[in-house]
């Protein structure tokens, strides 16, 4: 069986339970509205003709719309513990409507300045929810044998849709309304997006309301309290990252290959806006930056496929070791070229090894960290890997110039990507090759496909307390509606 057929295999099984394909269409419809407003937010703030792009303008961007948004992490999880997260997903994604059509109307008005950054800076916060709250709704509409499967299915389709959504917004934006139509343009794309998120925000109604948790044996608490916990919550996760080393090496190593993925990122969007196409051209810039994340996404998909057959014949630790390796290789050759076509495999090669290290990671920290402190754990993570994104736009201000092309940088993230994977490849091989864990994640094997388990939140029902249920999603049990 081939990697993809066995990634098909597992998608179409999934499907099979009505909840999961409920909440899968949840997701999809989501992350393709994400995709396309990424397309027209791209187009507006980054190849308007009336704006010229440099490395500081796009590292401030970035640093606008991620720094604040580190903030919002921690009260993804705490929150989600304690909310009704089908309620989350309605309510989050009918406000992203609303913020969306704002959006629409200021670049109508071609006005970038603090209010449309601020109103991005809102709906990206919300997004945090949606998919914090998909995450943490998995363990309830999937058997415990079936998770492993489900978090590297599902989160990657969802990268998938975002992809597809960003081929879907620039498709609409050339070749629906023309180059011509420039801010208006965009607009329309944006309307677009925001015409998915209201079908995101109804689909989660045909799930019952109690369906996705959390159980309503969790103390309720008002939430000026729960915010006040946040603080205690964050400092608890970490902790529990810290007494888990496992869990520990392994969101390290996502937080450094951030910041090099973020470098790279930010010298891709300068290449294709001014170095690749004359300043003019924007429409060839954005559709040189649309390949590059198009092809970065089909590189999610080969690593969700091809990381359960690697992990089958190498530890999975291994495997992410090696992945990054490439990913060090590939920045230098071809990396170094400064062409088009060695920018779409240099994009192709870091889709897969940094997919693969998040698979491998993810499965790990599910492994490791008690059931408990999932939510809080998760929400650290998010802070710590938008802040590393965030560190890596302020280096990316002082190392690249304007054209985006520059040896110096190639050294440094090549050298970074090659660093991290000898590290964590060197203290993995240190350890036993099952490490402890605690409660449910007793029940997971270390040698397994990896699974994507993002942002899950507490589950507050355990195999350890609950063996009966291994095989048994939630969807099953008796519930309220």
């Amino acid at each position: 069986m081939t990697a993809t057929t066995g990634f098909t295999s597992d998608l179409r099984t999934l499907l099979m339970r009505p909840d999961f394909r409920k909440l899968f269409a949840v997701r999809i419809a989501g992350q393709l509205g994400d995709g396309v407003l990424q397309v027209a937010l791209a187009s507006y703030v980054f190849f308007s003709p009336e704006r010229q792009t440099t490395a500081p303008a796009a590292a401030a961007a970035f640093a606008v719309l991620l720094l604040p948004y580190s903030m919002v992490g921690p009260y993804a999880g705490v929150l989600l513990d304690r909310w009704q997260r089908r309620q989350v997903l309605v309510t989050a994604n009918l406000l992203r409507t609303v913020l969306t059509v704002a959006v629409a109307w200021q670049v109508t008005a071609a006005d970038v300045g603090p209010v449309f950054f601020g109103t991005v800076l809102v709906m990206l916060s919300l997004n945090r929810f949606v998919l914090a709250g998909l995450s943490a709704s998995l363990p309830r509409v999937v058997p415990r044998k079936d998770l492993v499967i489900a978090n590297s299915v599902s989160p990657t389709s969802g990268a998938i849709a975002v992809m597809a959504g960003v081929g879907l917004g620039y498709a609409t934006q050339q070749w629906v309304f023309g180059t011509e139509a420039e801010d208006s343009a965009d607009s329309s794309v944006v309307m677009a997006a925001a015409a998915v998120y209201l079908l995101a925000g109804l689909l989660p109604l045909r799930l019952g309301r109690r369906l996705l948790g959390p159980d309503e044996t969790v103390t309720r608490v008002p939430v000026g309290q729960a915010v006040r916990q946040v603080a205690v919550g964050m400092v608890e996760g970490a902790r529990h990252v810290h007494e888990r080393r496992p869990a520990l090496w392994g969101l390290l190593a996502m937080a450094s290959t951030r910041f090099f993925y973020g470098v790279t990122l930010i010298a891709a969007i300068l290449l294709s806006r001014n170095h690749f196409h004359a300043g003019e051209d924007v429409d060839a810039g954005l559709g040189t930056l649309a390949m590059f994340l198009g092809v970065s996404g089909a590189g999610y998909l080969v690593a969700a496929a091809l990381t359960p057959i690697a992990s089958a014949r190498m530890r999975k630790e291994t495997w992410a070791a090696v992945a990054m390796a490439l990913a060090a290789v590939a920045v230098v050759v071809p990396g170094s070229w400064f062409s088009v076509p060695a920018l779409g495999v240099l994009a192709f090669v870091m889709g897969v090894a940094t997919q693969s290290l998040k698979i491998v990671v993810d499965t790990v920290v599910h492994e490791s960290v008690d059931d408990d402190y999932r939510g809080r754990v998760f929400s650290f993570c998010d802070v710590a890997f938008n802040v590393s994104f965030v560190a890596a736009a302020g280096v990316a201000a002082v190392l690249l110039p304007s054209t985006g092309r520059s040896y110096l940088m190639v050294v440094v993230v090549s050298v970074g990507f090659a660093v991290t994977a000898l590290g964590y490849y060197v203290v993995n091989t240190r350890r036993p090759a099952r490490s402890p864990a605690a409660g449910a994640a007793q029940a997971l094997p270390t040698q397994v496909p990896p699974a994507q388990p993002t942002q899950v939140p507490l589950i507050q029902r355990s195999l350890a307390q609950h063996p009966e249920d291994e095989n048994t999603p939630h969807a099953e049990r008796p519930r309220g509606r």
